[in-house]
């Protein structure tokens, strides 16, 4: 029998998989390619982490209260946690739009699946500096 939780080691967004420090946030703004739909903002910018990782901006005046921002980074984390590794190696930053705050999770994920998948027919095909 496997070891607990052996299987699902694949799928966890550890620390190095988000982004924190200011600097990697105004390189992805500064450089990245933008992509985005009536829910949300995405910015890419190509990293040689090894690997995707996450940054949120989710704002007050986009998101209202922080139990809906809470809730959006929520869904956010989760769809970016399961397709993480079908991501080319990119900085992601993901900017909610102010329509988020009337949609369902449902109409949330969908939504961010469709853009992890132009993320990765987008980025991972054009070379960029």
């Amino acid at each position: 029998m496997p070891a607990r939780g052996a299987g699902l080691e694949r799928l966890r967004l550890p620390p190095q998989r988000r982004l924190r420090r200011k600097s990697d946030f105004e390189a992805a703004y500064a450089r990245g390619r933008r992509l985005g739909d009536s829910f949300f903002s995405i910015i890419a910018r190509p990293n040689e982490a090894g690997g995707a990782r996450l940054g949120l901006a989710v704002a007050t005046k986009a998101a209202g209260s922080s139990v809906q921002r809470n809730r959006i980074r929520r869904v956010i984390r989760e769809t970016f946690r399961l397709r993480q590794h079908d991501l080319p190696c990119v900085d992601v930053v993901v900017s909610a739009r102010a329509t988020v705050r009337g949609a369902r999770n449902d109409e949330l994920r969908a939504s961010l699946n469709t853009l992890w998948d132009r993320v990765k027919e987008q980025c991972a095909s054009s070379p960029r500096s």
